[in-house]
């Protein structure tokens, strides 16, 4: 444990971000889960909606790298659109 106060400080707001970017990055595995489950089905449209905007918060908040965000939905989308063809 720190003996500083300043890094007694910083341990703590590291800690409080840890589980911000935990839960944001939870909640969007999850949303991404249910599309990958959904594929194939009428339902994936919508539930692919609700995964994109995920991303793009979690994109936004810093979570993800603005790349890896893109790459995500690229390879969602690709993959819903190759479900609904076939």
């Amino acid at each position: 444990m720190a003996n500083i106060k300043s890094a007694q400080k910083r341990i703590r707001v590291a800690a409080k971000k840890q589980a911000r970017n935990k839960h944001i990055k939870s909640t969007t595995k999850t949303a991404i889960k249910k599309v990958v489950t959904a594929a194939g089905t009428g339902d994936a449209n919508a539930y692919l909606l609700q995964a994109l905007a995920a991303i793009d918060k979690a994109a936004s908040k810093g979570v993800y790298h603005k790349n890896t965000a893109a790459r995500k939905k690229s390879r969602l989308t690709k993959m819903i659109n190759k479900a609904a063809q076939a």
